[in-house]
């Protein structure tokens, strides 16, 4: 069992729900990064996500987008994050996964990278442009590595799809509840308890739902029917505009604890 089934199997015997934060890797820099998500796990995150700086981010909205640019230009690369991760091994016990794109892992090495990701203290992986059907190798590489790839569901899966991708999926599924990018929207979409129902209908693993997800109603909302909540914009906006103020961390390790009390306003709704 991988430290993200761990994870998920401990919470779930506590009548638990995850809160899952998204940071853009070295925005405003790696140490920046290193602190929030430090912090981060002792306000309660339950998994991390850090997103790999990418020159086309195709899923991700203008605030991630612009958080990606200057993490580039700040000369962040997957090269220079593992040592980053690699620092948090004995400090930080939530897992760690890596959201990236396919072409930095292609240019990397497929063995190479899962295997420097997994010696560097990542528990899973993320692609959001790795279609289903071309993901043998990776999967592959992640397995042997010991790394969970994440896949992600959409509502325009269709059944059949939802359990494939519920099938390869290792960790947790990743349900995108809307189709476009990532980014805070002021609602959570009408058919949303539908499309978890939908997956929850054909896998027993455990259900997270991300894209769009910006307030402490959002989580509560959402962890009613699903296992776990991700957010990533909202942080990321927040980074941004704080990136010059000395309680940075402090302030967005705030927002994460309130996040994570989200998740235990409500109790879930019963399983059919």
């Amino acid at each position: 069992m991988g430290r993200i089934e761990t994870t998920f199997a401990r919470l779930r015997a506590e009548g638990a729900r995850a809160l899952i934060p998204y940071f853009t890797a070295g925005d405003p820099s790696l140490e920046v990064t290193r602190s929030l998500v430090a912090e981060a796990a002792g306000r309660g995150a339950d998994v991390i996500e850090l997103g790999l700086p990418f020159s086309d981010p195709l899923a991700d909205g203008p605030t991630i987008q612009r958080a990606g640019s200057r993490a580039l230009a700040g000369g962040v690369s997957l090269a220079k994050l593992l040592p980053m991760a690699a620092s948090l091994r004995g400090h930080v016990a939530a897992p760690l996964v890596l959201m990236t794109y396919l072409n930095p892992l292609y240019r990397y090495g497929l063995e190479a990278a899962t295997r420097d990701l997994a010696t560097a203290g990542f528990a899973g992986l993320i692609v959001p442009d790795l279609p289903l059907e071309e993901s043998d190798p990776l999967a592959r590489a992640a397995e042997a590595a010991g790394l969970d790839l994440v896949y992600l569901a959409a509502p325009t899966s269709g059944s059949a799809r939802l359990r494939r991708i519920a099938r390869a999926s290792r960790g947790f599924v990743y349900l995108v509840p809307l189709t476009g990018l990532t980014g805070e929207r002021a609602a959570l979409p009408p058919d949303l308890v539908t499309l978890i129902r939908d997956l929850r209908a054909v896998t027993t693993k455990p259900i997270c739902v991300g894209f769009g997800l910006s307030t402490p109603d959002h989580v509560a909302e959402v962890v009613r029917y699903a296992d776990g909540a991700i957010v990533g914009s909202a942080i990321v906006r927040l980074v941004e505009s704080l990136r010059d103020d000395p309680a940075l961390v402090q302030k967005v390790g705030g927002f994460i604890a309130a996040l994570k009390a989200a998740t235990r306003e409500t109790p879930p709704v019963a399983r059919a």
